[in-house]
């Protein structure tokens, strides 16, 4: 199955990565391939994740400290928000 990502989950990963390559280039690497291999899985199996807080849609931790938001339709997984897992998620209506 098809595997997009948002404009918002691709801002999501971006920031991410680039925050830990200040410390750790490497280690932002690492992450980065950490959320590829992970989206690509879901690909393969679709509802791995467990039901999301946001009706509709799933959530799947690739790493300890971070969830993919995603949802599945009929012929592709659109992630949603890639988010930390010490945020709260969904956030309060007008915060983001």
């Amino acid at each position: 199955m098809k595997v997009r990502w948002s404009g918002e989950a691709d801002r999501d990963r971006d920031e991410i990565v680039t925050h830990i390559w200040v410390d750790n280039p490497l280690a932002a690497k690492r992450m980065n391939a950490i959320f590829k291999a992970a989206a690509a899985r879901l690909g393969e199996f679709p509802h791995l994740g467990r039901k999301g807080a946001i009706p509709g849609s799933r959530e799947f931790i690739p790493h300890p400290s971070y969830r993919l938001v995603y949802e599945v339709t009929q012929d592709e997984v659109i992630v949603h928000a890639l988010v930390h897992t010490a945020r709260l998620w969904p956030p309060l209506e007008g915060e983001d």
